[in-house]
Order: structure tokens, then sequence, then C-alpha cells
């Protein structure tokens, strides 16, 4: 949302959105007991498709407010970028003209130029500073802070937003635990994560990111809440129009689904937690049956269709 840009209310009014964007910002500092000069504190913790659009929606929407928001994303260090993706990388860049000047207003398109002609290494962390997600690299995001230091990240954050996979959360919030044994005030978090993992003692049952979560951390489950919906990362950051959920105690998803709701992304909320979990984590399992199951057909109906194209 920028400049003078204006809403239209249920009631037909128009209202500034920069003056609404406050707004909900505002309303969620208040819930946070926040006093001014101490921005509100949101870190991403994982920096997958999901993970990174999320934190980049966030940045564009209120990042402009930075004496309110300071918005942030943790990724391990390390991972480099091969060759043929630096080269495809390249092309992107090239391809798209403000990403091209943002970079050469940074300072930041050489570094390009040499890993395209193999004279320099990237690393997945520097690119994301950029706006370029390893997992997306086709769709461009807006510059993020990214912090490769866990504890940094994450020891005062007001709101954690989970966009590990569902096989890390546990491991990672267990090593988060230990940063916040001294943190009076709990934080809210929302995970992205889809899966979910099985027990078998003391009678089967499966465990959900948000329990991984409450049991690695103490947070109370009214502090953890689940986002998800039938959506597509990249689909989402290109403002094609998406719907999702919020899950959890009231107290927190009506704050928050309004926080987060844009003209094209609508986030509802609902109390069932544990139901959209699941639901979420099979929406994935259908998927992929759904791509096995329609593949072979369609490449049995690709091939009629040459045969009988070669037999006329």
């Amino acid at each position: 949302m920028g400049g003078n840009s204006e809403r239209t209310t249920n009631n037909g009014s128009i209202q500034n959105s920069n003056g609404y964007t406050e707004e909900k910002i505002d309303e969620l500092r208040c819930l946070l007991g926040k006093v001014d000069g101490d921005p509100l504190k949101i870190v991403g913790v994982g920096a997958g498709a999901w993970g990174s659009v999320f934190v980049a929606l966030l940045q564009d929407s209120y990042g402009h407010l930075r004496d309110k928001v300071q918005i942030r994303i943790w990724r391990r260090p390390g991972r480099s970028v091969d060759r043929a993706t630096a080269e495809h990388l390249f092309e992107v860049i090239n391809s798209r003209e403000e990403v091209l000047r943002r970079l050469i207003r940074r300072c930041a398109y050489l570094k390009y130029v040499e890993a395209r002609l193999g004279d320099r290494i990237l690393y997945a962390d520097e690119i994301l500073k950029d706006g370029f997600c390893l997992n997306m690299i086709n769709t461009p995001l807006c510059p993020l802070k990214v912090v490769s230091n866990l504890q940094e990240a994450v020891w005062d954050a007001d709101i954690v937003v989970n966009g590990l996979p569902s096989t890390e959360t546990r491991q990672v919030f267990e090593e988060i635990s230990r940063y916040w044994k001294e943190r009076i005030i709990f934080p809210v978090i929302i995970s992205l994560a889809k899966g979910v993992e099985a027990e078998l003692e003391p009678e089967p049952r499966i465990i959900t990111p948000t329990q991984m979560i409450k049991r690695a951390t103490g947070v109370p489950i009214e502090n953890i809440l689940y986002l998800g919906g039938p959506n597509i990362a990249s689909e989402i950051y290109n403002k094609e129009y998406a719907n999702a959920r919020i899950c959890g105690a009231e107290k927190w998803r009506k704050p928050l689904a309004k926080f987060l709701r844009q003209p094209h992304f609508i986030v509802w909320d609902n109390g069932d937690l544990v139901t959209h979990e699941v639901m979420g984590g099979l929406k994935n399992v259908y998927a992929i049956g759904a791509d096995f199951t329609c593949t072979p057909y369609v490449e049995n109906m690709n091939f009629r269709h040459e045969e009988k194209l070669f037999t006329e």
C-alpha cells in the first residue's frame, strides 16, 4: 500500500489506505502492550517460498512504518547458489526493469553479473536481502531484512511466523526455547507449516506443528495459531486473489485476521485449530495423489492424439 491510495469501506465511504494501515498496526500494538518508541517486532523463521512471501507481504504493507514495526526473516547461512541458478537469476533480473533499476540503485547488480560469469558464488541469505527466494527465483520479492543468527532474530520478537517445514519445526523451536528462558511475556506464534508427526505412546495419536511448538517452547497454545489455505505462494505475491484462515484462540485470531487481510488476500478466522492443521497437511497429500493420477491420463491422451494425427 502506498502513497495516497484509497479504499472503499463496507458502507461505501472512501478511506485513505495509509490511515487504515496505521489503524490496523496501532490496534495490534495496543493489544500486545507496545509503547511509543518500542516497535512491534515481527520475525519470520524459515525462508522457503511461503515463509518468504508471507514476510514480504508484511514488509510491503507495513515496512514504511519503521517507528511502529520492525520486520525481519531468519534463514540458515551458508547455502550457495549453483551456477545454473545464478544464470537463471540473472535472466530474471534483466527481464524485469523495476528489479534491474532497484539493484543498480542499491549497488547490488554487479555481484549478479559476476555470478553469471562464474567469478563469484552467491548465497541464499545474500540474495534474499535483495528479494530473491531460492525456492522461487521467478518471482522477485521486495528487499528483506535477513538475519542469519537465530538468537538475534527471535529473542525479543513479539510475533514469530513459523515458515519451516513440519519436519524441521520441532528441532528449530527447541533451540529457540533456549533464548526465551528469561522472557516474562510470551510471543504470539503464527505457524504456516503443513504436516503431522505420529506418536505411539501412551496411545497412538498425531502431533501437529502447533503442538510441536507448544511442547518445544512452553508457549501456551492460546498464543499459537495456524494460517493456511488453498494457495500458491507466487500467486499471492503477484496479487492474484486468494484466501486463507487463521485458526486459534479468539483473542489473537480476530485482530491478526484484520492485520493480515489485504484486498487480494482475504483472511478469515476460525477457532478449530487442529482440524484446519490436519486438513492443511492432507491437502498436500491429495495434491500429490491427484498429480500421480492425472499425469498418466494426460500423457495417454496426448499419445492418442499424436497417434491419430500420425495415422491420418
